[in-house]
């Protein structure tokens, strides 16, 4: 059975997502953007921080790998908007991605990424079924989905109002990156769900005024 607020979680990332693009530009979907591209190299930083070397030992970042898988979707979802209307069982594919779910194997999840990646380059565009199986394989539930695209979404937005297309804007404050900052806000966040993205946007605004170079 579909949960009664999938829809209304989806709707809430497209206009969030429409929004930011248009900030990017106003006619963003005649620009051409390949946001094809930029799922396959978001694949490659993903799988850095899964651990993939087997020379040497690594522990898999899973809160980072949470928010690439969060950056892929951003231009996924891109694309989708670009092409029209949202496909109407598209809140239910993501829903029963993360419900449908198996135990995590690090061998898969890393098979799923390189699938996505290979027919994203194949097709030249988003690939959603392959998309839905890094969900999966992960796992990751479409209410966490919502949750970490929420926060990265204002996180982008804060990072264009701070420079970042001039590039005039840190990615790194007090020694660290401001994804790490993000996450534990996101953790720390006290305040109902519909509050979240303009709370989050207070406490980015704090951290970064109180930075330092470090």
């Amino acid at each position: 059975m579909e949960h009664p607020e999938a829809h209304a979680m989806l709707e809430t990332m497209a206009r969030m997502q429409e929004s930011y693009n248009t900030e990017v530009h106003v006619e963003w979907r005649a620009q051409g953007y390949p946001f094809y591209r930029a799922v396959w190299v978001e694949c490659a930083e993903l799988l850095d921080h899964f651990g993939w070397k087997w020379w040497k030992h690594q522990a898999p970042d899973l809160e980072q790998v949470k928010l690439e898988i969060v950056d892929i979707w951003h231009f996924g979802l891109s694309d989708l908007l670009r092409d029209g209307p949202l496909a109407p069982d598209l809140a239910a594919r993501l829903l029963r991605a993360g419900a449908h779910a198996g135990p995590h194997d690090a061998a898969d999840f890393r098979a799923a990424i390189e699938t996505l990646a290979l027919e994203t380059l194949r097709a030249r565009r988003f690939v959603l079924g392959a998309f839905v199986d890094v969900l999966r394989a992960l796992p990751l539930t479409f209410e966490e989905l919502f949750r970490l695209y929420v926060g990265k979404n204002v996180l982008n937005s804060f990072r264009l109002a701070h420079g970042y297309r001039s590039g005039t804007y840190d990615k790194r404050w007090s020694g660290r990156e401001d994804n790490e900052h993000l996450v534990e806000l996101l953790e720390t966040l006290d305040c109902p769900p519909e509050s979240v993205p303009e709370e989050l946007l207070v406490q980015l605004g704090i951290r970064y005024r109180n930075r330092t170079s470090s």
